[in-house]
């Protein structure tokens, strides 16, 4: 199988990475149960326009984007999540839904849920739905420089 960008890009800055195979998952928490590792540590990447520029938020799949946080994380005026038609084109070399949370390679800034910054490694999708990429979390921030801010928070909770 041919080398994606991500992983081309990866090898160029000579970064230590794992690859993880697991079942076919289309969502993160289901990720996370099929490679066995926590949903804090797995990376969702959600994509969302800030006053009409593609963005990437990045938070445990144990999360969701808090867009009101977002909002005024960023001094934005319009936050809102992105449809699959508006950015499926930008990750040619990803399946749709499975894109890497490095916006630096797809000329996008990226904004990180603080909560992520808290673990040491970092799993997410190797651009397919089958196949993570676990690194640590100081590489990943060496090589992306995102915008740590609170942008998630718990899916499921009541308080």
């Amino acid at each position: 199988m041919p080398l994606t960008q991500l992983e081309e890009y990866l090898n160029h800055q000579k970064i230590n990475y794992k690859r993880i195979v697991h079942s076919r998952a289309y969502t993160a928490q289901k990720t996370a149960a099929y490679s066995h590792i926590s949903g804090n540590e797995i990376a969702k990447t959600v994509m969302v326009r800030i006053d009409g520029k593609m963005c990437m938020t990045v938070l445990p799949a144990s999360y969701q984007v808090d867009l009101n946080e977002l909002r005024r994380a960023t001094g934005a005026r319009d936050v809102r999540l992105a449809t699959e038609m508006e950015f499926k084109d930008v990750f040619k070399d990803c399946e749709v839904g499975a894109q890497p949370p490095f916006g630096n390679l797809y000329n996008m800034e990226v904004f990180v849920a603080e909560k992520l910054t808290e673990d040491e490694n970092i799993a997410f999708n190797a651009c397919n739905h089958s196949e993570l990429i676990q690194m640590t979390y100081k590489d990943y921030q060496k090589l992306v420089h995102p915008t740590v801010v609170k942008v998630s928070r718990m899916a499921f909770a009541d308080a």
